[in-house]
């Protein structure tokens, strides 16, 4: 057990963890369903070209969507098998929106295409970072933002530490443990593998100590692969010690202010699950096409399952038989999860856990009440805002000045809510707000757009209109140029060619 010096967050809480149940047995393979739905937007950015038509046979891990602008990560076929369709299908998402998504069929060879490991050791590092862009490595502790763009030295050339985040500190969620227990190993390789990318000088591996059996083992995969400044450093329990900010002030007392990154003070923080798909990106060749996932709450037997991306919900809850009275589906913790409209949605990047729930386990909330500024809530918020501020001016629509109290830096962890003895709902105030001044913000780029079109045409037209003068001026002098060093004495002839010179100058200036 490390012991380094560690250092405090602001607020946070300690709910009940509910862990136990899902890490009584291994990681285990959810068999291929009948159908995968693999949606082409599956992380923070653009959303990729599709690459594939209906009637396709495509092989497992061929790229089936490329990536679409500086922020945008790949997508690729789960398994082999053929393509019916490209259409819009039901997101994994509250909205119960629909997004583009390739349908495949498997053939149940699940053969895998041609993979080839990534020399990165003789790469530079744009060409690393490419590499991971196209494997489709993105970010897997929820963020879902794309590797590529994290992995990277910062404006000093160098980080001082890179932080991987194993604290989980969500409940019900155990995947990233049980990942650390089994795959201890590829979790340190991946880690050193982006201590290179970014020539950071150590390496901390942060664990609550709620997981003794996952920091035994990566103490003990660290010693295995020979690694001298990669450390498993021992966390206090507290949620959202999991959170990158929270992480980065407990291991190294940086506290990283609001509006900056955590590159300008030489840290970066990456998952423990990122780090095992790095290694087999760069090291096997292997594109990211699933991920681990925990199934618990209202179900017979909780358990962790390597799923591969578009399984649908159901598939996976059935291989832990939910209860009959299952009345709704959240991906992800109670925290900061998402309830689903549906259990046909499919597993994606950002899937970490399908919390299966019922009014037992989730009863109704009480009625909301009057806030009474007890300030419990900015106690309790590990980012160090004053929600009960945001609340106010969120709900009475003054957007502007909740943004003024840092709406923006709310990380929506749930902390807030979980204190208020008002059972006031405030992160569903702080995505409304969010959601508002992202609308807002549209509007005013597409008319700031639609402005600077008008305006660019009106330039236009006044240039064409004077260079079109000038040719017609320039004609007309050099008419009387030539008519006067003609010298023919034709005063008619002159005449004329004068009233069609000032009838053509009269006409342009109309226009």
């Amino acid at each position: 057990m490390s012991l380094r010096k560690l250092f405090n967050f602001h607020g946070g809480v300690k709910p009940a963890y509910n862990k136990e149940a899902s890490i009584q047995l291994p990681i285990a393979a959810a068999p291929l369903p009948p159908e995968l739905v693999i949606p082409l937007h599956q992380s923070i950015g653009g959303t990729p070209r599709p690459l594939v038509s209906a009637g396709e046979h495509v092989r497992k891990g061929q790229l089936i969507g490329a990536p679409d602008g500086y922020v945008s990560s790949a997508v690729h076929a789960s398994t082999s098998g053929t393509v019916k369709a490209v259409e819009l299908r039901l997101m994994p998402h509250t909205s119960g929106l629909s997004a583009f998504c390739v349908v495949i069929e498997p053939d149940g060879k699940d053969e895998w295409g041609d993979l080839a490991p990534v020399p990165w050791r003789s790469m530079n590092s744009d060409e690393v970072r490419g590499a991971l862009r196209d494997a489709g490595v993105v970010g897997l502790g929820g963020a879902v933002f794309p590797s590529y763009l994290k992995a990277n030295a910062g404006k000093q050339g160098h980080l001082n530490t890179l932080v991987i985040n194993g604290a989980e500190c969500e409940p019900y969620i155990t995947c990233d443990d049980m990942q650390m227990r089994e795959q201890g190993e590829i979790v340190v390789r991946g880690a050193a593998i982006l201590r290179d990318l970014t020539k950071a000088r150590q390496v901390l591996i942060g664990i609550e100590n709620n997981k003794p059996e996952a920091i035994a083992a990566m103490q003990a995969a660290i010693k295995a692969t020979g690694e001298t400044n990669i450390e498993a450093v021992t966390i206090p329990t507290r949620y959202p010690a999991g959170g990158a900010k929270q992480l980065i002030r407990v291991l190294t007392g940086i506290e990283v202010p609001h509006g900056t990154r955590s590159t300008d003070y030489g840290v970066q923080c990456f998952n423990t699950g990122t780090a095992y798909a790095i290694y087999e990106a760069l090291e096997l060749g292997r594109p990211l096409i699933s991920r681990i996932v925990t199934v618990a709450g209202n179900v017979e037997t909780a358990r962790n399952y390597e799923v591969r991306f578009g399984t649908p919900m159901r598939d996976v809850i059935a291989l832990s038989k939910a209860k009959p009275d299952t009345d709704r589906i959240i991906m992800g913790g109670p925290m900061m999860g998402y309830r689903m409209p549906s259990d046909s949605v499919p597993v994606v990047k950002a899937t970490n856990c399908i919390l299966v729930g019922s009014p037992a386990l989730f009863p109704p909330p009480p009625p909301e009440m009057p806030c009474i500024r007890c300030g419990e809530c900015a106690r309790a918020c590990p980012t160090d805002l004053q929600p009960f501020e945001m609340y106010w001016f969120s709900r009475a629509r003054l957007f502007e000045k909740a943004e003024a109290y840092h709406l923006a830096d709310c990380i929506e962890c749930g902390c807030c809510a979980f204190v208020c003895p008002a059972r006031i709902p405030l992160v569903d105030y702080f995505r409304f707000a969010k959601s508002e001044v992202w609308a807002r913000e549209t509007e005013k780029d597409a008319a700031d757009q639609a402005r600077q079109r008008y305006e660019f045409r009106l330039e236009r037209e006044e240039r064409d209109k004077q260079e079109k003068a000038a040719r017609l001026a320039a004609k007309a002098a050099e008419t009387k140029a030539k008519l006067a060093q003609a010298g023919s004495g034709d005063a008619a002839l002159i005449a004329a060619a004068a009233a069609r010179t000032q009838e053509a100058e009269g006409k342009s200036n109309a226009e």
